[in-house]
């Protein structure tokens, strides 16, 4: 299998390089039989990388440890539930699970691609392929290729970190992979029109579902991160600015911004350098956050270990940023908006506010990502922002936007009247300022908390106002009842009302993100039988008796548990347990640090979160860490809904996703009746 391997990887290096000249030239010169090849080139690429992928997966279920990938992130008592999400634990497989992944999205993009955007296909096959050839390239230049034999074959092998060993790695890295890999597809296609010059909004039609593809995966990966992180590693917290973590919300703020003025362009021929920009500038971030990960420079929690192969994505990411922006700059002429903006009270005033404030936080984020680096190349001294300094900037710009969630679609194209505008705000400022008395009322005084619980409610009281608009439209019209009036407003403009339920989800999350604030935690030493109290900013008094630690062996780990009785104003909730972990190898041996296997107890007001922080002495007085986390499950809630959005969105069918660009807004005329005569 490792020869089989290796074999298939040069293999789709020399077809890489093939489909990406022939991709090029045939697209250039126009010829048919190139650009033929093109194409067989990206499915030679896919076959020859599902080989290498299917070798490397049958190393690591044979526990063949003379691969030294496969001795280095297993062991044989590592459960099969892990052994599938070993491929790309690891920097080499997961290089090798990004090429194979890029490969199959090349395809797709060639065969689902409708045949009046053929013109792009050669040189979308051309960008593919050079990307695709480039993570191959760096498995077999660099020290980072997946089939590298051992000198000697261990016993067993390593086995996989017992942060690892979670859930949450089976389904976290292949979504946020398919989303960074998935963003090349876009890319791929604005650096199509760049070269063939066809800068009207048809290459937007063509990108814009893989942009809401990639936008979706991105949008899961990040939740089953931040809810990984909650569950795991016991800090009582699901998002800390860690350097990676940003890394994958750059491009998502960047693709959230070109999906809100993709429509400026579309209804109003406006934005056109911007939208480009933002395509682009969203795979060069993915690129980055790609370099961030593998080249060591920052310290993170998901980062793999330094290595060399930083330097080849440097390399890249400085190549590949010389040449778009080359590009880019040298078919500016072309790009000249169609329309200005004729005042700030109209949808696209909204539009290009909502993305100012969206890339001003992608450069905040990226900012603080990157100033450890700056500081310590300046100064010499390596100073990292802390969640504060994150939370200081970035909440305020986060409020403004989700308040600017609600205005946009309240405001008309071009020029809003006076009297439109305040038909259309009267319900939606209602309800932020009914909702801002009821929590000032019952005693909220923190200003970012009533801040998120009035602007949500400003944004679904627009969303209410939309969807019930339409309704009462349809009622009107065709007699429909209501649920079967929002059936068909969602079927037949998915993309609008399907946009509507990700406010919504917008809106949850931030309710949830808010919860935070009142966040209260204690830590207590007990004894079995002794009580810990605890009291929670919703009123109640939590108590917490210790009722004993129970020691087993099972799997690949030794486990030392805690009991815990819960009870809130004196009457019992439920039981709480809570673990450490200490993982072994075959042979008994222990492997890693001890992990953390936390005890939550999940409500929709609020969590209670218990982590066992170690025995005392070897007795069963224990230290544990109290911590009472309000709305979290509405920020899992928040993120179902999000999903559930972007999936309508995303659905196929319908006639406002049948790939037609929307008809323009265009100025209004008069008509006048003459009498007959």
């Amino acid at each position: 299998m490792p020869l089989l391997g290796t074999l298939a990887l040069w293999l789709a290096f020399l077809v890489g390089l093939w489909g990406a000249i022939t991709g090029f030239v045939g697209g250039a010169q126009g010829r048919a039989d190139l650009q033929q090849s093109a194409r067989h080139a990206t499915l030679a690429l896919l076959a020859a990388l599902a080989i290498a992928v299917i070798s490397l997966e049958i190393a690591i279920f044979r526990h063949d440890f003379s691969v030294a990938y496969v001795a280095g992130r297993t062991s044989r008592n590592l459960p099969t539930f892990y052994l599938w999400s070993a491929l790309y634990s690891g920097q080499e497989g997961s290089l090798l699970f990004w090429a194979a992944v890029l490969s199959l999205f090349a395809v797709l993009a060639q065969v689902l691609t409708s045949r009046r955007h053929r013109a792009f296909l050669p040189y979308v096959a051309g960008v593919t392929s050079l990307v695709a050839t480039f993570f191959i390239g760096v498995m077999l230049f660099a020290p980072a290729n997946p089939f590298t034999r051992l000198p000697f074959t261990p016993l067993d092998g390593s086995g996989m970190n017992p942060q690892l060993q979670n859930p949450g790695m089976v389904f976290h890295p292949p979504m946020l992979y398919l989303g960074y890999i998935s963003i090349t597809i876009p890319f791929a296609f604005a650096i199509a029109a760049l070269l063939t010059k066809k800068l009207d909004t048809e290459w937007m039609v063509a990108v814009r579902k893989w942009t809401i593809v990639s936008w979706l995966f991105l949008s899961i990966g990040l939740l089953i991160g931040m809810w990984w992180a909650y569950v795991e590693l016991g800090w009582g917290g699901y998002w800390a600015w860690d350097p990676v973590e940003n890394a994958a919300l750059l491009p998502w703020l960047v693709m959230t911004a070109f999906l809100h003025s993709v429509m400026v362009q579309e209804k109003r021929g406006m934005l056109k350098k911007w939208n480009l920009a933002l395509i682009l500038g969203a795979w060069v971030l993915s690129i980055f956050g790609t370099f961030l990960t593998r080249s060591g420079v920052i310290a993170s929690v998901h980062s793999f270990t330094e290595s060399p192969v930083g330097y080849y994505f440097l390399a890249f990411l400085v190549a590949a940023v010389a040449a778009c922006t080359v590009l880019y700059v040298t078919r500016l002429p072309l790009l000249e908006a169609e329309a200005t903006l004729e005042s700030i009270l109209s949808r696209e005033a909204s539009f290009l506010f909502n993305n100012l404030l969206l890339i001003g936080l992608a450069f905040s984020v990226l900012w603080g990502t990157l100033f450890p680096i700056i500081s310590e190349a300046v100064k010499g001294v390596k100073i990292t922002y802390g969640v504060p300094t994150f939370n200081f900037v970035n909440i305020p710009l986060g409020l403004v936007l989700l308040l600017v969630t609600g205005i946009g679609p309240l405001i008309a194209w071009r020029r809003a009247s006076t009297a439109n505008l305040k038909r259309q705000f009267a319900l939606p400022v209602t309800a932020g300022v009914f909702a801002l008395l009821i929590f000032l009322v019952a005693g909220m005084r923190d200003v970012g908390a009533l801040l998120a619980f009035s602007f949500g409610a400003f944004v679904l009281g627009t969303v209410f106002q939309e969807f019930a608009r339409g309704a009462r439209a349809r009622h009107r019209q065709y007699g429909e009842p209501t649920w079967l009036a929002v059936f068909q407003l969602l079927s037949r403009n998915r993309r609008r009302y399907g946009g509507y339920i990700v406010h919504i989800g917008i809106v949850l999350l931030f309710m949830g993100f808010a919860g935070m604030a009142f966040k209260t935690e204690t830590e207590a030493t007990l004894r079995p039988g002794e009580t810990a109290e605890l009291r929670g900013r919703d009123g109640h008094l939590y108590s917490f008796t210790h009722l004993g630690i129970s020691q087993y062996n099972t799997l690949n780990r030794y486990v030392t548990a805690a009991l815990l009785e819960v009870k809130r104003d004196g009457k019992a909730i439920g039981r709480l347990r809570t673990e450490k972990r200490q993982h072994v190898d075959a042979l008994g041996n222990k492997t890693f640090e001890p992990s953390t296997e936390v005890g939550i107890m999940s409500g929709l007001r609020v969590d209670l979160y218990v982590v066992l922080a170690g025995l005392v002495n070897g007795t069963e007085q224990a230290v544990f860490r109290f911590t009472i986390n309000p709305l979290v499950w509405w920020v899992w809630f928040g993120g179902f809904v999000l999903v559930i959005g972007g999936l309508i969105v995303l659905w196929p069918g319908g006639p406002a996703t049948g790939g037609t660009t929307p008809p323009r807004s265009q100025a209004g005329y008069a008509v006048k009746l003459e009498p007959a005569q």
